[in-house]
């Protein structure tokens, strides 16, 4: 299981730049290329079944409401994948532990579509800074695909 960076993390960010909350929606961006691998990330291997793929940062002090999971290009045959997110320094949180499918598990990435987040999870605000994270389950992928993801939230600031 690899686990995998995309190059520019934090960089796709407008708005919501006070401590006091505003909504702000994040945009993350997962192409790959004919390899089925990553383009613009940290390794060159085609996408497998457990990877994680770091897509976003999400900062400290953000109350999760929404995602919206883009496929405009389609991964390969069977490839499904969970969304959520990862503290950066990798440690649980005691009322908001990590969670890697908190947008939902099974999201199909095999066919063009939108997916809105279908679990019925509770918002959470972020404890300290994560990463958006995708994990790739049912195949792994060998063709050029592209994925998009937008974050709806409030940055509510540091508690």
């Amino acid at each position: 299981m690899a686990t995998i960076k995309l190059k520019g993390l934090g960089i796709n960010q407008f708005g919501g730049m006070v401590p006091y909350g505003n909504v702000t929606t994040l945009r993350a961006t997962l192409e790959t290329d004919a390899t089925g691998a990553a383009v613009r990330a940290n390794v060159t291997t085609p996408l497998g079944i457990g990877d994680k793929v770091y897509l976003q940062m999400l900062p400290e002090g953000f109350r999760l409401e929404d995602a919206q999971t883009i496929v405009s290009t389609a991964l390969t045959a069977a490839v499904t994948g969970s969304l959520g997110f990862e503290y950066a320094d990798g440690v649980d949180d005691a009322a908001v532990p990590q969670d890697a499918a908190y947008f939902g598990a099974g999201i199909v990435l095999n066919a063009t579509g939108r997916v809105r987040t279908a679990s019925s999870k509770a918002p959470v605000t972020l404890a300290k800074e994560a990463f958006l994270v995708l994990t790739i389950a049912g195949a792994a992928n060998a063709k050029v695909g592209r994925v998009d993801v937008v974050v709806h939230g409030e940055r509510l600031g540091a508690q």
